[in-house]
């Protein structure tokens, strides 16, 4: 695995003293602590004067918010959030981060993270999200902030998606593919209609009988229908009563 280069962002000093005493005295090897930060304005300065590929991000930096700072990242800078909330409150954050830690960071938690870092994100257990969890999702060629709420269908796209967002409505490509999809968004809200597709209930206008036992699902805000194959149909109807 390639050495790191790692920058650590905490408004407490001692915070950011402790999380690097951690990393040098026991994973020196895989991460090199290239620059502390204590503001979302001096991260940005120093991850960009130092090339840094990894962030060790504090969640609450005094009045400001760790989120502020991750549209500023580039694609290939990959993050570790720092948060002092427990559980519940870290299943809000990115899907596509690295890993969390809880504060005070202990070693062997700390461990597993260090060794996450040669692999993708989703060996972080599987949170099942809610409908008002927000995203932070690499978007197309951009990130940005996207609540569960706001996604109207997912239809697969090898092994990535394009997700439906609105409103108003558009359309942007993720690397999820849609059997991840299936396994995190809320069964309540969100259900599979096709091999290649789910849909927002929320968002379902009508659905009309087509051929061979097939439908059509046609969702506000969405021009073209979806296809419903009759594998799917019926169970589907049934949700809408």
């Amino acid at each position: 695995m390639r050495r790191r280069h790692a920058v650590i962002v905490d408004d407490e000093r001692l915070a950011r003293r402790e999380l690097r005493t951690l990393l040098e005295e026991g994973h020196s090897a895989e991460v090199h602590i290239v620059g502390e930060a204590a503001s979302v304005e001096e991260a940005a300065r120093v991850i960009q004067a130092t090339d840094a590929d990894l962030v060790f991000l504090d969640i609450t930096l005094g009045r400001e918010s760790g989120f502020d700072l991750l549209p500023r990242l580039g694609d290939d800078v990959d993050v570790v959030f720092v948060t002092a909330h427990d559980h519940h409150a870290v299943r809000a954050f990115e899907v596509n981060a690295l890993d969390y830690l809880l504060k005070p960071v202990v070693p062997g938690r700390l461990a597993i993270s260090v060794r996450r870092l040669s692999g993708p994100a989703s060996v972080l257990p599987s949170r099942l999200l809610a409908i008002d969890d927000r995203l932070f999702l690499r978007l197309d060629d951009r990130r940005r902030f996207v609540r569960v709420s706001e996604i109207m269908a997912i239809e697969s796209d090898g092994d990535s998606s394009r997700l439906h967002l609105g409103p108003p409505p558009s359309r942007a490509r993720a690397s999820k593919p849609l059997r991840e999809w299936e396994e995190r968004l809320p069964g309540r809200h969100f259900v599979r209609i096709h091999r290649s597709t789910i849909i927002n209930l929320d968002f379902v206008e009508r659905v009309d009988e087509w051929s061979h036992g097939s439908f059509l699902v046609f969702l506000r805000e969405i021009r073209e229908p979806f296809t419903m194959s009759r594998r799917y149909g019926a169970r589907v109807r049934d949700r809408l009563g």
